[in-house]
């Protein structure tokens, strides 16, 4: 056997594993164990089942799919063959996921069964699909499936490879206009973003990360990614069940998880939750936002010092990361700030905070935040001008509005963009209201997040009603539920008999968001 190969693609980790330890436990799933050998053989499998298909390198593969070891597999084979895989929110309305079919144009869709009455209806109207395959007990005489399509190439590497500069994903992030985009992200850039991420989680071989969030996410993405760089296990979960965690992260042994805020709240209120060991547990990774004070204390009163917080976005990976030891609750006033903020810039990363003019920021004044890094997208598929907008000179424009102070921690203060962050999800108001246009009894409406103890945000929105119209708030919530993702509408509707504006006739926001937001230190600038 030839020396092992040194990762230059992220298709050389599936071969290097393969290479170094083929017995390993890779994914533990469901109840199985897949080591390295398995799972190398079973993507093997895909990327040669698709290439006798008919799929060369740098054509697109979609999957809609919930998590399981077939998500993975689908994945690794693009990474070793070149194929380019395009992840879609299973939680979407058909409208919306139809529209990233359109945009990405795939040749091939790879889905749960359950979603099978949506791809049925859908299906016909994609350009260029040639290929369905769906996991699971199928009897569609439409589709493929997929254990009989992987059982029919042999458990070897396809004849195509991956290259450097391919583009390795396409994951679509929710847009200001309600059009998703799509950002390509490349092998040698989340080579460089994932080799950042190992050294700042002090990734071992022998970990074991527990994966829940889901893999059409970066996060769960990149983490699966970070930690089958150096070797180690990963303890993967279909679904999001509470005590579903609590009792694997004991049973499977792990020794990290990446969770949202509110996964972490909800284990903390666990009822019974000193019946579970978790002694083993030395790192927790949490993103989408800063944890409340008390909710870290609570946290770190049961786990210790093992929480870190990661602030990036889909288009650059990493941005900056407040480690475990900067989260301290009793030290100075500096320090006990700090828990507020996003952290320091992350190994490899910049960050600067500009105003409207390009130039840099001073300490304790707020701009825009720009990224730049190793993970940095190549840009937008199909949307040059978007592109164009957000890379500047090998700048990311987050959109993010936010302050370094002296020691240059990054303070994420408000969203440029009006995004709302809720329960982990990205959500533009655009697309709440475009909904809520729809419907006849809707004249005027404005959306925005408001402070949520669960979801960390909720959506709500404010309604000017036409003349003689009387919805119910429940009705009009349940009419968005038919235009987009459940989890996109608004918890809550406010009639009033007109919207705020500013001098220029444009909606006021600020002024709806003041008597929400007025809290000691929140900018809503």
């Amino acid at each position: 056997m030839s020396a092992p190969i040194a990762a230059e693609t992220l298709g050389d980790i599936v071969t290097r594993n393969f290479e170094l330890h083929p017995d390993k436990e890779a994914i533990l799933y469901d109840g199985r164990v897949f080591n390295y050998g398995e799972f190398a053989g079973r993507a093997y499998r895909l990327a040669g089942a698709l290439y006798a298909h008919g799929l060369r390198r740098q054509q697109r593969v979609a999957i809609l799919a919930q998590n399981s070891t077939a998500y993975a597999e689908t994945y690794a084979a693009g990474e070793v063959a070149g194929y380019v895989t395009v992840a879609i929110n299973y939680r979407l309305a058909a409208p919306e996921i139809q529209f990233i079919l359109g945009d990405a144009a795939p040749s091939v869709l790879i889905f749960d069964a359950e979603y099978a009455d949506l791809v049925a209806e859908i299906k016909d109207q994609i350009p260029g699909l040639e290929l369905l395959v769906a996991i699971g007990a199928s009897p569609l005489d439409w589709a493929e499936d997929y254990e009989q399509f992987l059982q029919s190439a042999p458990p070897e590497p396809p004849p195509i490879r991956a290259r450097a500069d391919d583009i390795a994903y396409i994951i679509y992030t929710s847009g200001t206009t309600g059009r998703p985009k799509g950002a390509m992200l490349d092998h040698q850039g989340q080579i460089g973003f994932i080799r950042s991420n190992a050294l700042e989680f002090a990734a071992r071989p022998t970990d074991r990360i527990l994966l829940v969030m889901p893999f059409y996410h970066i996060g769960a993405k990149s983490n699966q990614l970070v930690y089958s760089l150096v070797g180690a296990s990963i303890i993967l979960h279909r679904t999001y069940d509470i005590r579903a965690v609590a009792r694997s992260l004991q049973q499977d042994r792990a020794t990290d998880a990446h969770l949202a805020p509110i996964m972490v709240q909800d284990l903390l209120d666990l009822p019974d939750l000193d019946r579970f060991d978790h002694r083993g547990l030395k790192g927790v990774q949490y993103a989408s936002g800063p944890m409340a004070a008390a909710q870290l204390r609570r946290a770190i009163a049961v786990y210790g010092k093992i929480f870190t917080q990661v602030y990036g976005m889909t288009e650059t990976g990493s941005g900056s990361i407040l480690h475990a030891h900067d989260h301290v609750l009793d030290g100075t006033p500096d320090q006990q700030r700090r828990l507020s903020s996003a952290g320091q810039a992350a190994s490899g990363f910049k960050l600067r905070v500009v105003r409207g003019d390009g130039s840099d920021c001073e300490p304790e004044e707020t701009g825009e935040i720009l990224i730049a890094g190793p993970g940095l997208m190549r840009g937008y598929w199909n949307n040059e001008a978007a592109t164009d907008e957000a890379l500047v000179d090998g700048w990311m424009h987050t959109g993010d509005i936010g302050m370094l102070d002296e020691n240059r921690f990054l303070y994420v203060l408000d969203r440029k963009k009006d995004m709302i962050v809720s329960g982990g999800e990205n959500i533009y108001p655009r697309e709440a209201e475009d909904a809520l246009y729809l419907h006849p009894s809707v004249l005027e409406v404005a959306v925005i997040g408001v402070p949520d103890a669960r979801w960390g945000e909720a959506v709500k929105a404010f309604v000017v009603l036409r003349p003689g119209e009387a919805p119910r708030e429940e009705d009009l919530i349940e009419h968005c539920r038919e235009h987009i993702a459940s989890y996109k509408k608004p918890k809550s509707v406010e009639f009033i008999d007109a919207l705020p504006r500013m001098a220029n006739k444009k909606i006021d926001k600020k002024q709806l968001r003041r008597p929400y937001w007025e809290t000691p230190g929140l900018n809503i600038n």
